[in-house]
């Protein structure tokens, strides 16, 4: 028997599709017999199926027609049962029951799946809760009005409710793009007061800001470079398409929104949005005024570089050399008076002049030793007393030369081990490490993927001269599920590579993927649901186990224990043959 909801499914769709268009958030609508109604990103291939043991907070909703917001989904109460209690995917999640007549007869959810989302979300939630009971009195209205026939002067309605206090400026434009409707911030961006019966004539740049498209926007004879998407929400003639866009500036000024005290900061090169990276952005701000060491670690590939770039940049040594330094890269007959220098003299045959070293060319500013764990134990005894003495001696030289430097060590090794092996000194370990980072490898942070991966392809884009329109969303089920052992740098190359191989289309495709890529990451699937299934056989064993413990071996306690199990006591005999319990 279809449901109210089920009856109205279209507007349903058409509501959660230009409410998630409209808030950069998924959303999900449930009936009452916890059937998804409509659903986008991750939920739109779960229309018309059940959600009977994945929807505890709706069910919660439908039985006590409150509304709920679960600020750390898999940690609330509701979620105890859940099987995803504890490693919940989810970042926040706000549920609103949709009523007619007194009874509820589904749910309407909104759902982050990433802190900026959820940020976003937290910053304004009045106003989002607002909208949330605004578009369930509105399915509700459409349930009781008609359960046939789609008013399109409701859905007309709705999206002038939802759009005029979004902080996004959100333009309706008709088939041949005159301005239906725009809200309060797009009046403001593009400097109209009636947009109505204006021409708006909208065309993609080819570059991307994050995920967002970029457009060239000409309307009056002025021309705007707006950053959002474009998308056609078949509402008839007048109701078309829908833009949602910011300035470029304001998207670039939120991309590097670092700083607690809001110093003009940028970190040029590193990308990402996820909490492990904004909050070593944070730490980096905090301590890069001060004149610590510091010891960066993380896998190869990892940037740690750039970070150490980073730190120079926003302290304020900025406007004196950074000079990095390869430990391993140097050969150890040559590190000393490459770090060092040496004198006049010091050297015979074809380079007889003296020279400044690192140290030296470093002075006022900063040094950066990479592959710290490299170095030869002789010369972490000298590097320690340049730490200790603020002082360096070149090569053949008896005379000091005091120096001013900040040093940021790097390595991708486990120092604390090369101690035990007597292979690094104790002491210059905890010289170094006074300000610890650590990195988190790229498969840590895989939110970020899609961020780096559309700079990169941007990059070489214009590098080879070619067209980008986009990137094929199949190729995210390979590249958010591969490992990248090699981080930062193994993408980068990647991207490059399929840059390359991409056709004049200036799509990139899964055909243009490394062979590498998609072999280990469906190997990666095989093995993770081999890993399930054994997990699965493993908790089951282990249940029937702990039964039968409770009730005993005898036939009458095999029976209560198969009750207990709701399984048929044929069952419960076959499993423990299957298990071998019999012993």
């Amino acid at each position: 028997m279809s449901t109210v909801l089920k009856k109205i499914q279209d507007t349903a769709i058409k509501c959660a599709d230009i409410l998630s268009q409209v808030l950069g958030v998924d959303v999900e609508i449930v009936d009452s017999t916890f059937v998804r109604i409509a659903g986008t990103g991750k939920y739109k291939d779960g229309i018309n199926k059940s959600m009977e043991n994945q929807g505890h907070v709706y069910n919660r909703v439908l039985k006590t027609g409150e509304r709920y917001t679960i600020t750390e989904p898999g940690k609330h109460e509701i979620c105890l049962e859940c099987p995803n209690y504890n490693t919940c995917i989810e970042k926040f999640e706000m549920c609103v029951p949709i009523n007619l007549n007194n009874q509820v007869i589904g749910v309407i959810g909104l759902i982050c799946f990433n802190d900026y989302q959820k940020d976003k979300i937290l910053s304004n939630i009045d106003t989002y809760s607002v909208f949330l009971e605004q578009i369930s009195d509105l399915i509700s209205a459409k349930a009781s009005e008609s359960i046939k026939n789609e008013n399109l002067a409701t859905m007309a309605s709705l999206l002038k409710i939802i759009t005029d206090e979004i902080g996004e400026g959100v333009v309706i434009l008709d088939k041949n793009y005159y301005i239906s409707h725009s809200n309060k911030k797009a009046n403001e961006i593009l400097n109209i007061y009636d947009g109505s019966s204006l021409k708006m004539n909208v065309e993609f740049t080819g570059n991307y800001l994050l995920e967002d498209q970029e457009f060239r926007v000409l309307i009056k004879g002025e021309e705007y470079f707006l950053v959002g998407s474009v998308s056609d929400i078949e509402m008839g003639e007048k109701y078309r398409y829908i833009f949602t866009f910011n300035e470029s500036k304001t998207i670039k000024n939120k991309i590097n929104r670092l700083t607690d005290n809001g110093e003009d900061i940028v970190f040029d090169n590193i990308l990402g949005t996820s909490s492990k990276i904004m909050n070593i952005k944070k730490k980096i701000l905090k301590i890069a005024k001060s004149i610590s060491t510091v010891l960066i670690t993380g896998e190869s590939g990892s940037g740690k570089e750039m970070f150490a770039r980073a730190i120079h940049k926003a302290s304020d040594r900025r406007d004196e050399a950074f000079i990095p330094v390869n430990c391993g890269a140097i050969p150890e007959n040559l590190l000393e008076s490459e770090l060092f220098g040496y004198v006049k003299g010091a050297f015979t045959g074809a380079d007889p002049k003296g020279r400044e070293g690192k140290f030296e060319l470093a002075n006022k500013g900063t040094i950066f030793l990479d592959e710290i764990g490299d170095m030869p134990i002789h010369m972490q005894v000298k590097l320690l007393r340049v730490i200790q003495e603020k002082e360096i001696t070149r090569l053949g030289s008896n005379t000091s030369v005091k120096v001013d430097i900040r040093i940021i060590a790097a390595t991708n090794k486990d120092l604390e081990e090369l101690i035990n092996e007597d292979k690094f000194r104790e002491d210059l370990y905890y010289r170094l490490s006074v300000i610890p980072i650590e990195l988190p490898p790229l498969r840590d942070r895989i939110e970020d993927i899609k961020i780096i991966t559309y700079n990169f392809a941007n990059k070489y884009c214009k590098l080879f001269n070619k067209k980008f329109i986009g990137i094929d969303g199949d190729i995210w089920n390979y590249m958010l599920k591969y490992d990248w052992p090699g981080n930062i740098r193994e993408l980068q190359n990647t991207v490059e590579f399929m840059i390359n191989m991409m056709d004049s289309s200036g799509i990139m495709t899964k055909e243009a993927l490394p062979k590498k890529i998609m072999k280990k990451t469906k190997q990666n699937v095989i093995n993770s649901q081999n890993n399930e299934m054994l997990n699965l056989k493993q908790i089951e064993k282990q249940t029937i186990k702990n039964a039968l413990y409770a009730y005993g071996t005898s036939t009458e306690g095999k029976r209560l224990a198969a009750i207990k199990l709701g399984i048929g006591i044929a069952t419960l005999y076959r499993k423990i043959e299957e298990y071998k319990l019999n012993s």
